[in-house]
């Protein structure tokens, strides 16, 4: 432990700077909306609380209203719609609570104000980016508490500067600080210090504090639980320490049960709302199966070197990070076990989620929060380097600067949209390396842009695909509802009524589709209605299913006033739809495709064909 320098004044002095200098970047670069997209889910909890009265989202006009004026995602993703009819928001109400000094001084500063105190104008966006500035400085605050016990002042001096400015840390923390990673940052700096603090003195007012922090951070996160590792595991060096540990905390049981207990009581929160809102004590929100947790196919390579979202290729910083649980074992094996553990779960989590990319974002971001964690033994690669010969010194030096310089510039890059936050590819990436401005000619090399809003979708630019047909359904064999009253080509049709829901189907696994990264699809039917479309309401369906469950469901819905004015009754009508496939979560997932009928009047469908278009390169 750090005995020398009481006063510690270079990395006080420079805990100061990081703090002036994240200040004023966040002013000067403020968010158009702060309580926009993952945030907006996280938060919504509180107005709709406070200041709607309805927490079951019975109304949800009330949203519409808030999405018209502040526009805050494309689609209302953040909740979904229970069986029981109530709207259950996503994500778990842990960051509600971070939130709430923000929310409430919104409200007093909007009624003082003059401006709408309906939980989204401009002063509780204000103070939201006032609160997340002072989340990140507690976190780096209790940061330079842990650090100044294993390093000297000037060696926690350089990790805080690196940890801030050669780390993906930096985006989030000046230009999106209201996520939801820039917040556990700060709770992992605590649970550090105070997993110090209890396994040092043993005293009940820390272990209470400590689960207060991991109970909030999970409440955050639920995955963050694993942050129990760390005060659990904290001075085991094996398996005669690890019995000694055991020892201990029977010892102290009655301070291990207040632990647990008050996980319990904070767990208890999202429990009570998920019965109150959906009937179910337990309940899981995340309800699209195109994304989910593939635990015995983690894509932990893709996540560490991915030229898309590999952790190590755009904070290659974190190499020596990495590198340094070696020499953290060698000189303080006491903490080792508890760390190194964390972080090899903690990378097995974060690599088993099927959207293993985090959507739109400028390298892993699911990992910046473990970057507390990573500080040390960075911190003891770097005390290490010092005993070093000078030339290893010099090398070393020279990449660390490198890697923080690129990081930064890199961030830059991705700020002036010469980086894809999403669709890199390693071609684009070599292209793009150390530019300025890039060549439009480079956006082909990028991975294909998808929209996520349900938008139609258009196939463009058809010669540059190979056409396949897949199917064709002419209904010219014997069936119970084909019919020779009419046909568009041949001699029969399908006649569709109340008898019957659904076409024939056409459905193939992806890996039998194709071995490319995405195709099109496009699926056509000729439709002849006798009756006018809003008594015969049927559509084209077009889906991925995983597990019989379907995700990117799209459709094209005859009764819909764009669809039904082109359409003639009693005439033949072609109708079709392009659709691009998604990434799908396992390559034996089915697409599927099929005419619903929900009607009770008869309606005749001919020609049912599905097109595969699929890229040259």
């Amino acid at each position: 432990m750090n005995k020398r320098n009481k006063n510690n004044k270079y990395s006080a002095f420079t805990l100061l700077f990081i703090y002036i200098f994240l200040s004023f970047m966040r002013f000067q670069n403020p968010p158009s909306n702060p309580i926009s997209w993952d945030t907006f889910g996280y938060y919504l909890y509180l107005p709709m609380t406070f200041t709607y009265h309805d927490l079951a989202i019975k109304n949800k006009e009330t949203i519409d209203k808030i999405f018209d004026k502040y526009d805050p995602s494309s689609t209302f993703y953040q909740a979904t719609k229970a069986p029981n009819g109530n709207w259950v928001m996503k994500y778990s109400m842990g960051m509600a609570f971070f939130y709430a000094p923000a929310f409430i001084a919104g409200n007093i500063a909007a009624k003082i104000s003059g401006y709408p105190a309906d939980g989204f104008s401009k002063p509780y966006q204000t103070a939201l980016v006032i609160n997340s500035i002072l989340f990140f400085m507690l976190g780096f605050y209790f940061l330079r508490k842990v650090l100044l016990l294993f390093f000297d002042d000037k060696l926690t001096m350089l990790l805080l500067l690196l940890l801030f400015f050669g780390t993906n840390y930096y985006t989030y923390a000046v230009f999106s600080g209201e996520i939801v990673h820039n917040y556990l940052f700060g709770m992992y700096a605590l649970i550090l210090w105070l997993s110090y603090k209890w396994n040092t003195w043993h005293r009940k007012k820390d272990i209470v504090l400590l689960a207060v922090v991991i109970g909030f951070t999970t409440l955050a996160r639920p995955t963050e639980l694993i942050s129990i590792i760390i005060p659990l595991l904290w001075g085991v060096t094996g398996k005669e320490s690890f019995k000694t540990k055991l020892k201990l905390l029977r010892k102290y049981k009655t301070q291990l049960f207040t632990f647990f207990l008050i996980l319990a009581i904070i767990a208890s929160f999202q429990i009570a709302y998920w019965k109150i809102i959906t009937g179910h004590f337990i309940y899981y929100s995340y309800v699209n199966p195109g994304e989910g947790f593939e635990f015995l196919w983690p894509y932990t390579l893709k996540v560490l070197f991915s030229f898309r979202k590999g952790w190590l290729i755009y904070t290659p910083l974190m190499i020596f990070a990495v590198w340094g649980f070696y020499n953290l074992h060698k000189e303080k094996k006491e903490i080792f076990y508890s760390l190194f553990i964390f972080f090899v779960l903690n990378l097995y989590i974060v690599s088993s989620w099927s959207c293993w990319w985090y959507a739109q974002c400028f390298g892993q971001r699911a990992l910046v929060q473990s970057y507390a964690v990573m500080a040390i033994p960075l911190g003891y690669f770097l005390n290490n380097l010092r005993k070093q010969k000078p030339w290893k010194k010099f090398v070393a030096t020279l990449f660390i600067l490198f890697f923080v310089t690129l990081n930064l510039f890199q961030i830059w890059q991705m700020r002036h949209h010469i980086l894809s936050s999403d669709r890199m590819t390693f071609a684009y990436y070599i292209k793009t390396f150390g530019k300025t401005s890039v060549n439009p000619q480079y956006e082909k090399l990028l991975l294909v842009k998808r929209d996520f809003g349900g938008k139609p979708e258009h196939l463009k630019d058809e010669n540059q695909y190979i056409k396949k047909r897949l199917a064709f359904f002419d209904f010219e064999q014997k069936g119970k509802h084909f019919t020779t009253k009419y046909s568009h080509s041949g001699k029969q049709s399908l006649k569709m009524d109340s008898t019957i829901n659904f076409s024939p189907a056409y459905r193939i696994k992806y890996k039998d589709l194709t071995d490319k990264e995405y195709a099109w699809i496009r699926v056509s039917v000729w439709v002849y209605p006798v009756h006018p479309l809003s008594e015969t309401p049927v559509s084209l369906v077009t889906t991925f299913q995983f597990h019989g469950k379907n995700y990117k469901y799209r459709t094209v819905n005859l009764s819909d006033q764009s669809v039904a004015g082109k359409l003639k009754l009693n005439s033949w009508n072609k109708i079709s739809m392009d659709y691009l496939t998604p990434e799908v979560r396992r390559k034996s997932d089915n697409l599927i495709t099929y005419v619903w009928y929900r009607g009770k009047k008869d309606i005749y469908f001919d020609d049912f064909k599905v097109e595969l278009f699929e890229p040259e390169k």
